[in-house]
């Protein structure tokens, strides 16, 4: 991994809404070409956000992750601890961050913490039409499993295909 990209496990509600923060300016910069503006808000309120995060830290065994680069938050991470593999919930990175192989270093470190929890695989959701989100885990050799089409209220579905990377 890269020496200047540090991935800090979050400690406390203000590191935690610093990654809230980071998720609302990534959601509302790379996903209007694929969501409307009211369903990014939604889903940003809905999974992002400070409260979001928090519940799912507390009831859902999630753990956030700050990604920084020379001192600078650039992206984050999102993991759920389920009982038979690791869910790679969330990981993204703000625009100027994007295109530097920093997404590498990231899910290195991630299979790192899945192999020490002793998981067999990681595997993560993404929507049908993120075509380059897509070709960036399929080049690091996850697999497509499955699809899904979530209701998440409000009217709104995510269409997504389910990808796995057997450790």
């Amino acid at each position: 991994m890269n020496s200047q990209l540090e991935i800090i496990a979050c400690q406390n509600q203000d590191m935690l809404k610093e990654v809230a923060a980071c998720a609302d300016e990534i959601w509302h910069e790379y996903f209007p070409f694929l969501l409307s503006k009211d369903q990014i808000d939604y889903m940003v309120d809905k999974f992002q956000s400070l409260k979001a995060m928090d519940e799912q830290i507390r009831h859902d065994h999630y753990k956030y992750y700050q990604v920084r680069k020379n001192g600078q938050m650039i992206g984050y991470i999102g993991l759920k601890f389920e009982p038979d593999r690791l869910f790679l919930s969330k990981l993204y990175l703000k625009k100027e961050a994007r295109g530097n192989h920093y997404a590498s270093g990231m899910l290195e470190y991630i299979f790192e913490i899945a192999k020490r929890q002793c998981y067999e695989s990681v595997y993560l959701t993404c929507n049908k039409h993120n075509v380059n989100s897509i070709k960036v885990y399929e080049k690091k050799g996850f697999k497509k499993i499955d699809e899904d089409v979530t209701d998440i209220g409000n009217g709104y579905v995510m269409d997504d295909y389910i990808f796995e990377y057997n450790l």
